[in-house]
Formats: structure tokens, sequence, C-alpha cells
């Protein structure tokens, strides 16, 4: 078996469990020449993460339209697959945040709707979004037995949220 039928078939698996346990919609996989591997991209049921210092701009945005939820639908996110055996050094990580955009083909008009949405256009929430949103990916790491389990990676330094 050679090493990349060995990686479509982590792929295969992780897009599986993606689709079928998670039901995961506008799932692809993603490649490009500065890629050490393929990746998927899609879109999950409901907001997998919000940044710490967007939730304070989102609390603080309801409390201005006196109580009135702000929507938080679902976003577009990046899922990397790996074996659980796989040794990755922060150098290949690096290079896979180096390669990406910090939103997938496609994510682009959610944050423009929401721009565009409502009148108060100094919203600081609706920029996290678009502009102010970090590159991120979810670690999909597949274990001998297909179990997946998933973690969120963040290039850079985030703070903690808090509880």
């Amino acid at each position: 078996m050679s090493c990349t039928h060995d990686l479509e078939a982590l792929t295969k698996v992780v897009l599986n469990n993606l689709e079928n346990q998670h039901d995961w919609t506008e799932t692809k996989v993603h490649t490009q020449p500065d890629l050490p591997r393929q990746i998927i991209h899609g879109l999950p049921p409901k907001r997998l993460y919000v940044h710490p210092d967007e939730q304070i701009d989102i609390i603080r945005a309801e409390k201005a339209r006196n109580g009135d939820r702000i929507p938080q639908p679902p976003e577009l996110e990046w899922v990397l697959p790996l074996h659980i055996a796989e040794k990755w050094s922060p150098s290949r990580f690096a290079a896979v945040f180096d390669a990406l955009a910090a939103i997938p083909p496609g994510g682009n008009s959610l944050a423009q709707d929401l721009a565009l949405d409502s009148g108060d256009a100094d919203a600081q929430w609706k920029l996290w979004r678009g502009p102010k949103r970090g590159k991120r990916l979810l670690l999909a790491t597949v274990q001998d037995d297909s179990t997946v389990t998933y973690y969120f990676m963040h290039d850079g330094i985030v703070k903690p949220r808090q509880n």
C-alpha cells in the first residue's frame, strides 16, 4: 500500500465521519501544491467555535439590542485528517497554516452577508466572521479502530475562553 493511498483512505474515513455521524454538509476534499496533504473543508450543523473576544462583542451587542439574541449560524471549517500513529512537528503544522486562508472557499459570502445584514455598521461582533477570524483547523485524529477524535488548533496564540 502506498503512502498516497493511505492518506486518501484516511481522508475518506474522516469525510464519512463528518457527513454521516456529525451531519456536516458542503464537505469537499481540498488539495493545493503547497499543502503537505489533502485537507477537508465543510459546514457543520451548528457553530463550533466562538473566539473569546468575539463572545464579549456579542454580549455587548445583545445588551445594546435589549437582549435580542444575535444568531450564530455555522461557519465553514478546515479539517486536517491525521492518524494517531503519525508524528507531526510544529513546522509541519506551520506549513499547513501557511498554505491555508483563514476562511475556506465559499465562506466569505457569509461574512459579507452579516456585514450587510443590519444598520449598525460599527457592530464589532460582525468582524469576527470576516477579517478578524484567525486561522484555525479541526484536527481529525483517526484511531486504529476508525474512531475519530476532533480538536481545534489555532495558528498562533489564542487566549482561553472564560466560562
